[in-house]
């Protein structure tokens, strides 16, 4: 007996590719999974070209560029960088969530859209995502934790504070994050 999986447009998170260079083929596998919508820009294009990726859209102001794949569609970054020109396609045309590959990361160019569109960073050996106060996840014992943006009043349990805004899992269980900003962007590490 087989179970047929029906995904409607924009159900997945859509995916979209900076850079590459030092992303874990086997975690790109897992986001392609569902058939995401895949954004990307021409560099980065051409090599997801050669593992076979198929490209929905290219962010760029070059209308006379040539693709491999056919049926790639454009964004124009105008004004914006490539961040912000998909980002702001992106909740334009009410995506509900992307998960974002970078090389490099530049937190100033997410923090517009982070209470738009559900948003989930991999650069390097880190998942960086926002999370509102009240915010409680389960992790196992001496898993890191670290708080990219910064914050008064932070009250946590379930965490040893380590310094430099990082912090460690005390026990398998729950850890809280109560505070006063709209959002804090945090970083687990990478398994």
């Amino acid at each position: 007996m087989s179970s047929h999986h029906i995904v409607r447009e924009k159900q997945e998170p859509a995916l979209l590719v900076l850079g590459i260079d030092n992303f874990e083929e086997e975690l790109l596998g897992q986001l392609l999974e569902w058939s995401p919508t895949v954004i990307t820009t021409p560099d980065t294009a051409e090599k997801l070209n050669s593992f076979g990726i198929k490209i929905d859209w290219i962010i760029t102001d070059d209308d006379g560029a040539v693709f491999t794949q056919s049926d790639v569609r454009l964004i124009a970054a105008g004004n914006s960088n490539i961040t912000q020109a998909a980002l702001k396609f992106l909740t334009i045309n009410n995506y509900p969530a992307v998960n974002v590959i970078t090389d490099d990361l530049e937190l100033s160019d997410f923090l517009p859209y982070a209470d738009k569109i559900n948003l989930v960073i991999f650069n390097a050996q880190q998942k960086i995502y926002p999370v509102t106060s009240g915010f409680s996840k389960w992790k196992p014992a001496d898993e890191q934790i670290e708080l990219l943006s910064p914050t008064r009043a932070l009250k946590y349990i379930g965490l040893l504070d380590k310094g430099q805004n990082r912090y460690q899992t005390t026990v398998d269980g729950f850890f809280t994050l109560n505070f006063d900003e709209p959002f804090l962007l945090i970083a687990e590490t990478l398994n």
